[in-house]
Parts: structure tokens; C-alpha cells; sequence
């Protein structure tokens, strides 16, 4: 476990907080987990430490209404996921971590202001820009923790409900966090006893949030949740690159 006890019970409301959003939205809970996360635990072991608890949490939304997910939006992006996982492992193992700070609060950033200003749906894609947010998705997962917003951004301008939007986008990130899963396995990401206890504490407060996250769904829409999440990454994106570059 971390070197200071306080923090099992700070990085398990991290979750909590990280599930409450992704529960809601069908992503983005690595995008308030790993931000929030890094200021008090270094970047690979937070990484490991949420791969787990995202994985379970996938695993527990993206099986509630599988018949609502589009299949062939998955299918067209799973396997460039595949590879932008392979070469984000690749890239986060020899990344200092001052440089890791600075990328992760650049994307952070990025992410937060196509938020605030963007309009989903105002415009639809073509189909093949399913490959490119794939495998975008991939690295960023890795390399984050965060695959989702690739994915969103896609899907936010392909016609899918909101049903259907939260159903495809779950599906797509069990798969991408089942191969961040395996290539934090390999690279010995998750060879540490104190990851596995760590992230078992923070997935039962993931699990009381996604049962709250599964009633309030339906109270929320996904445009004002994502302007909410997009303003939390805006001052959270600010404060990392102010970490790294001091």
C-alpha cells in the first residue's frame, strides 16, 4: 500500500468521485481519478492502481444493457485500440515523470476546453473516423488512464441515443481497459502487492458509486454532466502543469 495509511482512504474517494462520472456519462472516470490521484502518488502507480478498479467498474456498467451498444461502432474500433495500447505502454515505461505530469495536464487540459466549447451532435462523422479514435483511445488509455474521450468524441457525432451512446462507449472501454489491464501485466505494472490492496479498497467505493451514478442517470443530461466534468479537468489540467513545470 502507499507509504502514508491516510492516503487508502483519499485515493478510495477519488474513486468514489471517478465512478460517480462514469457511471453517469458511460466515461471519463480516469479523467478525475488519475488527475487527482497523481498530486499525491506517482503517475505509473496510479495508473496500475485504477486500471483494476476501471476494469471492474466496465465490467459492472457495460454488462447492465449490452443489447444497447452498437455493435459495428465497437467492432470498427477495437482492433486500432489494440495498437495505441501497445504503443502507449511502450511509451509510458521510458517517460520521466515530470514529463509524464506535463503530457497528462496538457491532455487534461485540451480535453476540458473541446468540452466547454464543443456541441455534440452538431455535426456527424463518417464511420472511418471510428479507426482514428481507436487507436488514439488506446495510447491514451495507457498512457492516462483516459481512453474515453477519443471514444466520446466519435460517438457525441455519430446518431446514436443517449442510451445507445452510453451502452457502445462502456463496451469499447471494457475492451480498452481489459488491454491496459494486460500490458500493465506484462510490463510488471501490477507486480506490487500494494496495488492490489489499494485498488481493492478504492473498487468498493467505486461500487457505492456506481450504484448512486446508475439511479441518477436518468435525472442528468449527458451535455450538462460533460460541461460539469469538462470545468473539474479545466482547473485540474492548470494545476498539473503548473506541478510540472515547476
Amino acid at each position: 500500500m502507499p507509504d502514508e495509511l491516510w492516503l487508502l482512504p483519499l485515493i478510495a474517494a477519488i474513486a468514489f468521485l471517478g465512478s460517480l462520472v462514469y457511471g453517469m456519462a458511460g466515461f471519463g472516470g480516469g479523467l478525475i481519478t488519475i488527475p487527482l490521484a497523481t498530486h499525491f502518488v506517482s503517475l505509473p502507480f496510479a495508473l496500475s492502481v485504477f486500471a483494476l478498479v476501471d476494469c471492474v467498474s466496465a465490467l459492472r456498467i457495460g454488462l447492465q444493457k449490452p443489447k444497447d451498444a452498437v455493435m459495428a461502432e465497437i467492432i470498427r474500433m477495437v482492433p486500432f485500440v489494440l495498437v495505441g495500447t501497445v504503443i502507449g505502454v511502450t511509451v509510458l515505461v521510458n517517460l520521466p515523470r515530470a514529463g509524464a505530469m506535463l503530457a497528462l495536464g496538457l491532455f487534461v487540459l485540451l480535453y476540458a476546453i473541446y468540452a466547454l466549447f464543443s456541441r455534440p451532435g452538431a455535426t456527424m462523422l463518417s464511420r472511418h473516423w471510428a479507426y482514428l479514435a481507436g487507436f488514439t483511445g488506446g495510447i491514451t488509455s495507457t498512457l492516462f488512464g483516459a481512453g474515453g474521450p477519443p471514444y466520446a468524441i466519435y460517438l457525441s457525432h455519430r446518431p446514436l441515443t443517449k442510451e445507445q451512446f452510453r451502452a457502445t462507449i462502456t463496451l469499447t472501454t471494457v475492451f480498452s481497459i481489459g488491454m491496459r489491464v494486460a500490458a500493465f501485466a506484462i510490463t510488471g505494472l501490477l507486480s506490487k502487492s500494494e496495488v492490489w490492496v489499494t485498488a481493492a479498497l478504492a473498487v468498493l467505493a467505486a461500487m457505492v458509486g456506481l450504484s448512486l451514478a446508475s439511479r441518477a442517470f436518468k435525472l442528468v443530461t449527458r451535455e450538462f454532466l460533460l460541461r460539469l466534468v469538462a470545468l473539474l479537468l479545466l482547473a485540474n489540467g492548470i494545476l498539473l502543469v503548473v506541478r510540472a513545470v515547476g
